[in-house]
């Protein structure tokens, strides 16, 4: 079978952000190091992992929202071109759609209609936004109305339909669900799901591990600002078959698998051990866990793990 076109290639991402300390010292904020992801044209890749672990700073690295005080590391090739900043300005909007995580992106001084189809006023426009505000139970009048006079849940499903109104090469959602009752997150995901049938790729942030492990080919875990195991979706049916010691620590906290927790909490920036971030939770951590962790490809997968077989 051929080999899907990668459209989104991340290798050894960073961010770290300039502070002032103790006066006018500068100091730099690693908060993301060693990240890789990658997304196959109509593949649907969720990145997991606990608030604080860096994944909506990956969102908006790619599409180049981050705070001045930002400096981005490493390497971002999309659809085989380097992602510069000149190029993220170009397809941000276009070709490359962020479904973000704040109902704040809204315009509060524009109404929901011209919003979502971006001024554009002719009559294929207006009936394929209809159509999309119908499946998200969303009436014909909201296209007239202000986001300040909708709902949170309604403000989020418009967010949503953004994604679904233009024909976008990548898709970027950042926790797109919160708030919205069950059957309407899986009827988000399923949407997401179909736009990665249609071709596109997908890149899914969430929380959720039981939602994503519905609709998505591959996980991507985060822990501590780095990625610790690429697997492919099927991997998370049993514990064994995963591979990193956090990655089965979440499949044990799924509530199919006992809702079981495990000591300490993921390490804020500042007070990253050496090594393994997740050596002091972990324990398989050994001497040799206090040096450089590379990225391993270990049974199909790719893994940040010296124990990993």
């Amino acid at each position: 079978m051929e080999e899907k076109k990668i459209i989104l290639d991340i290798h050894n991402f960073s961010v770290s952000f300039e502070q002032y300390e103790k006066g006018f010292k500068k100091t730099g904020l690693p908060v993301i190091r060693e990240l890789d992801v990658t997304i196959h044209e109509g593949e649907m890749v969720a990145v997991v992992g606990s608030s604080g672990s860096g994944k909506s700073l990956l969102a908006h690295g790619i599409l180049g929202i981050l705070p001045y005080n930002a400096t981005l590391g490493g390497e971002m090739i999309y659809n085989g071109e380097p992602l510069t900043e000149e190029r993220k300005k170009e397809l941000r909007g276009n070709e490359i759609v962020l479904v973000p995580q704040s109902v704040a992106y809204l315009d509060p001084l524009m109404k929901i209609g011209p919003q979502i189809r971006k001024g554009k006023k002719d009559k294929a426009s207006r009936e394929k936004l209809s159509r999309i505000f119908k499946g998200y139970g969303l009436k014909k009048e909201v296209e007239d109305l202000y986001p300040f006079e909708l709902s949170g849940g309604m403000n989020r499903r418009v967010l949503v339909s953004t994604a679904m109104m233009g024909n976008p090469r990548l898709v970027i959602a950042d926790e797109p669900t919160p708030g919205l009752h069950m059957d309407m997150v899986r009827k988000v995901m399923r949407h997401f799901r179909e736009l990665a049938d249609q071709g596109a790729g997908v890149l899914m942030i969430t929380h959720d591990l039981e939602q994503a492990l519905e609709v998505a080919d591959r996980v991507v875990v985060f822990y501590a600002g780095t990625t610790v195991e690429d697997a492919d979706v099927k991997d998370f049916q049993k514990e064994e078959t995963l591979r990193h010691p956090y990655s089965k620590a979440l499949w044990r906290a799924l509530p199919q698998n006992g809702f079981q927790f495990i000591r300490g909490t993921q390490p804020y920036v500042k007070d990253l051990p050496e090594g393994c971030p997740f050596g002091p939770r972990c324990d398989q951590c050994t001497a040799e866990c206090k040096g450089k962790i590379p990225s391993r490809d270990v049974r199909g997968g790719k893994v940040r793990c010296l124990h990993a077989v």
